[in-house]
């Protein structure tokens, strides 16, 4: 009785491996559901000790997200993976749903990795099936209208009408906190968001975007410009689809060049770099058929499983220095721009673009003529020097009313110790002198750009429970990048400290007029510093309103806590009582 149950479980998981996922089912021109996709996982979970389906937390939708996890030792805890040294590969679908190729050809991936017994040994492959499950909710057939097919597909927003792909710092969505939560549980070395793009008509069916490589730990770098990009190419192309870099031209058309695309922490692959992981975009070519863009994305998902298994021990090691070497890192870049002296020349395999009166206009549109295929070489620009630099401070001080930081921190990994008793610290303290403000929102946002910063070394209260955030940890990059007001996707540019840029007082003019008039006869230098600025600046001295407020900005009546960034940097370590 005992075997036939044994024999009547081996029927049901082979069943279960032979479940066909909705594309295969239709006319390959369909993709999943929300729902389809996670009861094919499910099932594929219930049939095999290798694979378990896990939720994480929660999305504006209200439903959990889930991870596939398949490890072929049958070991499910990432804590114990690590231990054992081996890798983890995280794999991201459906962010914008309208893009769904990763979609399918995970589901096929995952099930013919168990079914054909070709789970690696060293490697863990995380998958997330569907990132917005709330925009796959809102299905349609015409929100991509440049897209040829799927039959129907996802809304690029969610359910709050954000972007998710512009959701990694700022985290209003609680899909994006519900996707830290993954990506910090799991720690992957290796990371795949798949996409499909938009823009030129060109011959290829998958383009890429890897981790913008000078922005990445140069020891990462090294391993992904020299070996691991170059087999990604050979392996695609042996499979019978060549890659090309992201086509992202300058001019209108490919033909006068292209270039590399800055991922800011903002998006996916430029969030998971600061965390020291090599991250991937894949841009299928979204003219091409959908089965050619579901069949690259399989062979692309395979040949990453293949070459990370391959150099399994290689990339541990590589992650392994380059956290140690950031822990120790002095200066860190926060903003870059493209070297336009420098540059690669590529093949490139593009249509003739050629130009024909409009049926709407009558004027001139653009065309690709796809009777004329070319082949030639053309200008890639993908060097990217950076443009502000910062020294790290030997600590950030948080004040615990900064509640919103302080999770996101702790979300991301971040060591953070808690002062003991109430103490007076030493510090330097931002001032925003100057910065600029969106006309328009952007994903629901205000951003703020070009900061102007000064420094004022000041004594400061803090308080018992305010946080300590040292700077010699593996996570310094997402410390730093989101800490300095100046960086370009920090949370001061996302708007989380826009309330210490309003004035709380201010004076009367007719009853400052006496206190100014005492503080000029009782402080000779703050007299002579008011005739300076009036020598200096004609118009300020025939402003009499002027005047007194640069008197009151420079006397002891003026709010010290006014457009101070509120978060100091500790410059020196000094012996701290802590919890």
């Amino acid at each position: 009785m005992k075997s036939f149950f044994s024999f009547l479980i081996i029927l049901l998981s082979m069943d279960t491996f032979a479940q066909q996922t909705p594309y295969e089912l239709g006319n390959k021109n369909q993709t999943a559901t929300y729902d389809e996709a996670i009861s094919f996982y499910e099932k594929l979970a219930k049939s095999s000790p290798q694979a378990k389906l896990l939720t994480y937390g929660s999305t504006d939708f209200g439903k959990p997200l889930h991870l596939l996890v398949l490890s072929k030792n049958k070991v499910f805890d990432p804590a114990a993976i690590r231990k054992s040294n081996h890798r983890i590969l995280l794999i991201n679908n459906g962010i914008h749903p309208g893009e769904p190729e990763g979609i399918d050809a995970s589901m096929m991936l995952a099930r013919d990795l168990l079914k054909d017994n070709l789970l690696p040994e060293d490697v863990v492959i995380c998958i997330i099936p569907v990132y917005n499950i709330d925009g796959s909710f809102n299905r349609t057939s015409t929100s991509r209208a440049n897209q040829n097919g799927p039959e129907a597909y996802g809304f690029r927003g969610n359910s709050k009408n954000y972007d998710l792909n512009r959701d990694f710092i700022k985290t209003d969505s609680k899909n994006s906190a519900a996707f830290q939560l993954i990506f910090n549980t799991w720690q992957p070395e290796i990371f795949v968001d798949t996409h499909t793009s938009n823009g030129a008509d060109y011959q290829y069916t998958m383009t890429l975007i890897p981790t913008q490589k000078d922005k990445l730990n140069s020891i990462l770098s090294g391993y992904l410009t020299k070996t691991l990009v170059p087999a990604l190419y050979s392996k695609m192309q042996q499979k019978g689809y060549e890659l090309i870099p992201y086509i992202n031209s300058i001019e209108e058309t490919p033909e006068a060049g292209i270039t590399g695309f800055l991922e800011t922490p903002r998006y996916s692959t430029g969030y998971t770099t600061l965390h020291n992981t090599i991250g991937f975009m894949p841009e299928t070519h979204m003219l091409k058929a959908y089965d050619k863009r579901v069949e690259s994305t399989y062979q692309l998902l395979k040949t990453y499983v293949d070459i990370v298994e391959r150099d399994a021990q290689l990339i541990g090691e590589n992650k392994r220095r380059a956290d140690e070497a950031v822990a120790q890192q002095k200066d860190f870049p926060l903003s870059w721009k493209l070297n336009e002296k420098v540059w690669d020349t590529i093949t490139f395999k593009g249509f003739a673009a050629k130009y024909k009166p409009s049926t709407v206009s009558g004027a001139n549109r653009l065309y690709y003529d796809r009777n004329e295929p070319y082949t030639k070489e053309i200008k890639y620009w993908n060097k990217f020097e950076p443009q502000t630099v910062v020294s790290k401070p030997v600590a950030y001080i948080v004040p615990k009313a900064w509640d919103r930081v302080i999770a996101l921190l702790k979300l991301n990994g971040v060591k953070l110790s808690q002062l003991a008793e109430d103490t007076q610290l030493q510090v330097d303290s931002y001032y925003i002198t100057d910065y600029k403000t969106a006309a328009r929102p952007f994903e629901g946002h205000y951003l703020h750009s070009n900061v102007q910063l000064s420094t004022k070394p000041q004594s400061l209260q803090y308080y018992a429970g305010d946080y300590i955030v040292y700077a010699n940890q593996p996570q310094n990059r997402y410390i730093i990048e989101t800490l300095e007001p100046q960086a370009t996707d920090s949370f001061f540019t996302w708007n989380f400290f826009d309330s210490i840029l309003d004035q709380k007082e201010h004076f009367s003019a007719y009853v400052f007029e006496d206190t100014a008039t005492g503080l000029l006869q009782h402080d000779p230098a703050l007299r002579t510093l008011l005739e300076q600025e009036k020598a200096k600046d004609p118009a300020f001295s025939k402003n009499p309103a002027a005047q007194l407020e640069f008197v009151y900005k420079h006397s002891n009546y003026h709010e010290n806590t006014h457009m101070r960034y509120p978060i100091a940097r500790l410059q020196h370590d000094i012996k701290i009582n802590l919890k």
